[in-house]
């Protein structure tokens, strides 16, 4: 038997139920590109030139309307004995390095291998995925030779080919 207090918690309950799943949930925001500056792809290129070691970058710029515009690369605060050819680990988080504005990271893959974040044929999340699920950032990218990897909070990896164009400039293709 339902006793009138019973009743009324029950309601009450209800009510609160039906309130969070109308209300909307609030995420990361959706990214559906990721542009980066032509100071951003100088400095991929060198540093990809440069270092048989990983680098990790802090890429910083805004996001509007769905697309990430990345504006300059800030080196991450990284000990040099903590990049190898296969992996990078920084030492504190970009803010905490002195950079503002982060809106994802970007290492590379120096050896332009294994450029994914899910194993190959599978939903199997790499180190890479693993780790950008742990940042509180928009987006995480990979330079792997002439192209870049990316992954959003859809978790959908997309990439471009970073070209030079007849002009001399250099950017990302889609």
């Amino acid at each position: 038997m339902i006793t009138s207090s019973m009743s009324s918690t029950l309601l009450a309950w209800l009510l609160q139920l039906s309130g969070a799943l109308t209300s909307p949930t609030v995420g990361p925001p959706s990214v559906q590109a990721l542009v980066l500056s032509d100071q951003a792809v100088r400095l991929l290129a060198l540093e990809y030139r440069s270092f048989q070691t990983e680098f990790l970058g802090c890429m910083i710029g805004e996001i509007r309307d769905g697309v990430v515009r990345v504006d300059r690369i800030a080196p991450a605060d990284v000990r040099p004995l903590r990049s190898t050819a296969t992996e990078v680990v920084p030492e504190t988080t970009c803010e905490e390095a002195g950079w503002t504005g982060t809106v994802g990271m970007i290492h590379s893959h120096p050896t332009g291998e294994r450029c994914w974040y899910y194993f190959p044929g599978t939903r199997v999340p790499t180190s890479d995925a693993q780790s950008f699920v742990r940042t509180p950032y928009a987006v995480d990218a990979i330079m792997c030779g002439a192209k870049v990897v990316w992954i959003g909070p859809d978790m959908v990896q997309k990439e471009f080919a970073v070209v030079e164009s007849e002009g001399g400039d250099r950017g990302p293709q889609p």
